[in-house]
């Protein structure tokens, strides 16, 4: 299971599939008169924080570490008509470090529609002297209501059938659905969401604190900081996604940067050729469903998923293996881009991501060419049925210090767009992650320890360059399908689980009994099993998505030692026909045949 890859589709900004000084006072310096657009946008917020609001206790809806305590900010849905009252759930990790600080770090997840209190803990490992605060979105599956829309989840997995889904439909059945339970979908969007981060803190008591946003809550964040200038200390942004940028009309563009990046464009252009010409028929399952149905993927299908895909820099470190062999016909590695696809639909909910979109992004794009990508034209389509109004830019500008970590392949938010966009922050700074991709906290040790140095001390140096990460290349690999499908199904490595029996019982019986080829022959084929676990479980160490691709290139040296247990064992038989050494032979070569024909 390619648990990172679904991971990085949780936490992307995108579309998916479907489609976070020394001696610093706690309070921010007051922002000074020169600053128009800091004014602007308090101005802008002002209506939205001073609506009243509340904090109730609520059980941890997951595991969370010791010392935390969950609840629910009770909000008006619309502060603009606030009679109706929704919760937004959120988490509060309390240090009792004894060099604790005051000001905690406040966490939000991208999406729109992503979950964030899941990261407590690990963030709370980060920021072990501080308390750690995560807010979930309004509408998101830890607030009340949740604004889940399995309808669009399914017609969006149905553009993977033929005839495709109507997507534009189906959110239209979706609204109507939250429609008749009171939800009014003008309540969720960004505006709303930034008021309700700015009055958790008011709600928790805490005097300033610093702001971390992955991917669309960069959005959240930054208008957080403009918001409330007295309350924030430092503002840190991981795959920025500036309000600027036409994110639809640039999606094409991004993806075939990245492929070049990754130095796979011709590899991905002969792919999309070859299965736009000839479609590939991919057995997969509905994860909605749970049945098992047989998924149309034409090039183009394919380029949408590996623009989510390719948000794990583990994904994009396969690439030059994965996108040639998928040029030459080997679709049997579509099998995993395809669950994915699947499994990424029920880590959003999508009545909330298509609110905020269609107000706040959708809008600003002109859509003057037809998208290659299936989640760009769908949220366009429906956007255009939901008719949602479109929002006011707040072109947020904070004086508060800013941090902004980009991924050098990431293709929803790249460092083309991110860099030039943090650096015209009054206080902004930018480091590009080398080998990473999307939401870079998660995977690159070095991004985290930038982010805590630059939370310690905002006025600190993060100029210094990532060396130590590598970026999860797996080296040498041999393409297969075959791992992957074990992985779905054990069952099928029942060869190599005999062969490995059989060698382990003929090296104790031949070497009992003397017979030295015997005990050889076993000791051959035990040999290659432990090398054959020795190299995956290394390259599963550096990457486990790989195992998705293939195996290490030195397998294919192993085989021989596989081959020298079956000629020694056939030797025995030779000299001793007997029923064990029947069997063993007949287990070397049946397994000889499974991992020529078959594995390999």
């Amino acid at each position: 299971m390619i648990i990172r890859v679904v991971l990085a589709l949780a936490l992307s900004a995108s579309p998916v599939m479907t489609t976070a000084a020394a001696g610093a006072s706690l309070v921010t310096t007051p922002v000074a008169a020169d600053a128009p657009l800091v004014t602007a946008s308090v101005a802008a917020y002002a209506p939205l924080v001073t609506a009243s609001v509340a904090a109730e206790p609520r059980d941890c809806p997951v595991a969370m570490p010791a010392r935390t305590t969950c609840g629910f900010l009770v909000v008006p849905e619309r502060r603009d008509a606030p009679e109706r009252k929704i919760k937004v759930g959120y988490a509060v990790r309390r240090s009792i470090a004894k060099d604790r600080e005051p000001d905690p770090v406040v966490y939000m997840s991208g999406g729109p529609g992503s979950a964030s209190i899941q990261l407590t803990g690990f963030l709370s490992q980060m920021f072990p002297d501080r308390d750690v605060v995560t807010i979930e979105q309004r509408g998101g599956g830890y607030s009340e209501p949740a604004l889940g829309c399995p309808e669009t989840a399914a017609a969006l997995l149905g553009q993977l059938r033929r005839p495709a889904a109507d997507v534009a439909a189906a959110a239209l059945e979706c609204r109507d659905r939250l429609r008749e339970q009171g939800v009014d979908l003008r309540g969720y969007n960004t505006k709303e969401i930034v008021a309700d981060v700015v009055a958790l803190r008011q709600e928790l008591g805490y005097e300033s604190w610093n702001l971390f946003g992955v991917s669309y809550s960069t959005r959240v964040m930054l208008d957080v900081a403009a918001a409330d200038p007295q309350g924030v200390r430092a503002v840190v942004l991981d795959s920025f996604l500036p309000e600027s940028v036409p994110w639809y009309d640039d999606a094409d563009r991004n993806l075939a940067d990245t492929m070049a990046r990754l130095g796979v464009k011709d590899g991905f252009e002969a792919m999309s050729a070859r299965l736009n010409a000839a479609p590939a028929q991919v057995p997969t399952t509905d994860p909605l469903l749970g049945r098992a149905f047989t998924a149309r993927m034409t090039g183009d299908d394919v380029a949408t998923i590996m623009a989510e895909a390719l948000h794990e820099a583990d994904v994009a470190a396969v690439a030059p293996e994965l996108l040639p062999a998928l040029a030459e016909g080997r679709d049997e590695l579509l099998r995993p881009l395809a669950d994915a696809v699947g499994e990424g639909l029920v880590s959003h909910e999508f009545g909330l991501y298509h609110a905020v979109q269609c107000q706040d992004e959708v809008p600003f794009n002109t859509f003057t060419t037809k998208s290659r990508l299936f989640t760009v034209n769908a949220d366009k389509a429906v956007c255009d049925a939901l008719q949602l109004p479109k929002s006011t830019p707040v072109n947020a500008a904070p004086k508060a210090p800013v941090l902004v970590l980009g991924g050098q392949y990431d293709p929803t938010t790249p460092t083309r767009t991110s860099k030039p966009a943090a650096e015209a922050l009054p206080n902004g700074r930018f480091a590009e992650i080398p080998g990473a991709a999307h939401a870079v906290f998660l995977a690159r040790e070095c991004a985290r320890r930038k982010i805590v140095e630059f939370v310690g001390d905002p006025a600190a140096n993060t100029a210094a360059p990532c060396l130590d990460d590598a970026g999860g290349r797996p080296g040498d690999l041999h393409v297969t399908g075959a791992p992957y499908q074990i992985s779905r199904s054990p069952w099928l490595a029942a060869p190599l689980a005999l062969f490995a029996l059989a060698s382990l019982i003929q090296l104790v019986a031949g070497a009992l009994k003397g017979r030295s080829v015997a005990a050889f022959g076993g000791l051959s084929g035990v040999a290659f099993a432990g090398l054959l676990a020795q190299s995956v479980y290394g390259l599963a160490s550096r990457n486990e998505t790989a195992l998705a691709v293939g195996v290490p290139g030195m397998i294919g040296l192993y085989t021989w030692v596989a081959v020298a247990s079956a000629v020694l064992t056939a030797a025995t038989l030779v000299r001793h026909r007997r029923w064990p050494q029947i069997f063993a032979t007949v287990i070397s070569g049946g397994f000889l045949v499974w991992w020529f024909t078959w594995f390999l």
